[in-house]
């Protein structure tokens, strides 16, 4: 088999039927990372020796007739605010330098190894994970695996671009207004972010305490399925973690998706980005039928709201070291936490007052349909260093205007997917998938059936 290729589950499957080893499946993929990081700039820690260590124990463990788990032998690596046993967690600062070595994995890391798989190291981000372009002061700009003068996306663009390089097939990202989703659509691979508190952020770098999920990326829908399920479940380690117990939602992907009620969005979600990115829009809707339209009230206004929010918690999370130590921070990182740490204190107030009725309306919405499609990002990825770019005639900053139409979703915590249009010799973009809380399995069942049909694919960018 390819292991560049390969999606984890399929690696999983060979490693159990010992038609590959953990360990060949191991070293394939550090001499990926060996050959192209360097270009890419997607790890800021590779694990080698630990990886083969974690490679060899599955190996024995299948000799002796034991089920490592679904994810046996299958790699991953996670952005750099993912606590790491021994590694301390730099979160994309320089700042965090000074921090003592983790003691213990993230709970998500700890989740991933039960399940079998492998960790390969720690990758790169925004500062802070405050960006949508992993262009970091510190530690580099990741670089786009289709045109890598263009960026990946974040601030989990490290965790995009190497699935969508092949260097692993699975990462962890974080997402507090947009950043699974947005390098997963300039990626060209598939972003979860799930029901805000579904998943444990136990051991994880706050950013936004009250908008930060943390979620996987894959190169296949059952990928990101088979990672979510192994990811489930009650943490007392997370006081906003939900007590639900897990639910499978592998076993559904190939449920009837005729018997969802799909609609667009309109409105907000209909305005803001280049024509081919509704053009990709349309060729998802089209394929699955879609004619219904919805309308989310006052999105502009929850965007809004939620800058608020993010700017508010942010600066007052760093506070003492932007009195302190304000020379170590990125510039651009530390005007925005700057800013927000200046705002009115009435203005968080009533940013989480419409934060409110804006769930309310919103749920009204979900009573008569089950998925929602708007646009993942208002355009392909910008080249590195853009400073501008023109939408419907206004000017704009790409470093912000890349999270419009993920941030209201954001906002209210809502489970979201981002799929990969199927756009040969193009520059990928995504559409984005939007369910109710909890509601994750029929986000899967919907991409799976586009998967089928060839309409959104993520194949390894060469």
């Amino acid at each position: 088999m390819d292991l560049a290729t390969a999606d984890a589950i399929a690696t999983a499957a060979a490693v159990r039927a010992q038609t590959v080893s953990a360990v060949q499946v191991v070293t394939a993929s550090l001499d990926r990372i060996q050959a192209q990081d360097a270009q890419l700039n997607c790890f800021t820690t590779v694990l080698a020796d630990d990886a083969m260590a974690q490679a060899q124990a599955v190996d024995e463990a299948i000799a002796a007739g034991q089920d490592p788990g679904p994810l046996a032998g299958v790699p991953f690596a996670v952005k750099n605010l993912f606590d790491i046993a021994g590694l301390t967690t730099l979160a994309g600062s320089m700042i965090e330098r000074d921090t003592p070595p983790a003691t213990q994995d993230a709970t998500a890391i700890a989740r991933l190894k039960q399940a079998g798989g492998i960790l390969m190291g720690a990758l790169n981000m925004d500062e802070y994970a405050y960006g949508f372009v992993t262009e970091n002061t510190h530690y580099g700009n990741t670089h786009n695996p289709h045109d890598v003068d263009r960026v990946a996306g974040g601030s989990s663009g490290g965790s995009a671009a190497s699935v969508a390089a092949g260097l692993v097939p699975l990462t962890l990202g974080s997402d507090t207004n947009g950043s699974i989703r947005v390098p997963a659509s300039l990626c060209g691979i598939f972003g979860l972010k799930p029901t805000y508190g579904r998943l444990s952020r136990a051991g994880t770098f706050p950013f936004v305490a009250s908008l930060d999920h943390i979620g996987p990326f894959a190169r296949s829908v059952r990928d990101i399925a088979a990672s979510f399920d192994a990811l489930q479940g009650p943490d007392a380690r997370d006081p906003v973690c939900s007590d639900r117990p897990p639910t499978a939602t592998v076993d559904q992907l190939y449920a009837d998706p005729d018997a969802l009620r799909i609609a667009i969005a309109d409105d907000y979600f209909a305005q803001g980005g280049l024509p081919e990115v509704f053009a990709a829009l349309d060729q998802v809707t089209s394929a699955l039928g879609v004619t219904q339209q919805v309308t989310l009230p006052e999105s502009s206004r929850a965007r809004a709201a939620a800058y608020v929010i993010t700017a508010s918690e942010g600066g007052n999370l760093h506070m003492a070291n932007l009195r302190r130590r304000a020379q170590d921070f990125d510039p651009a990182t530390r005007d925005r936490l700057i800013a927000g740490a200046m705002m009115p204190s009435d203005w968080y107030v009533q940013a989480q007052r419409f934060r409110r009725w804006y769930q309310a309306q919103v749920a009204q919405v979900f009573q008569s349909v089950d998925v929602i499609m708007t646009p993942a990002t208002p355009c392909p990825a910008p080249e590195i260093g853009q400073t501008r770019m023109v939408i419907d005639g206004v000017e704009l900053v790409p470093r912000a205007h890349l999270g419009c139409f993920t941030q209201p979703i954001s906002f209210i915590g809502l489970p979201a997917l981002s799929v990969p249009v199927a756009r040969p010799g193009a520059l990928p973009i995504g559409v984005q998938l939007i369910a109710a809380p909890y509601q994750e399995a029929k986000l899967f069942q919907v991409a799976a059936a586009l998967e089928r049909q060839g309409v959104v694919a993520s194949p390894v960018a060469s």
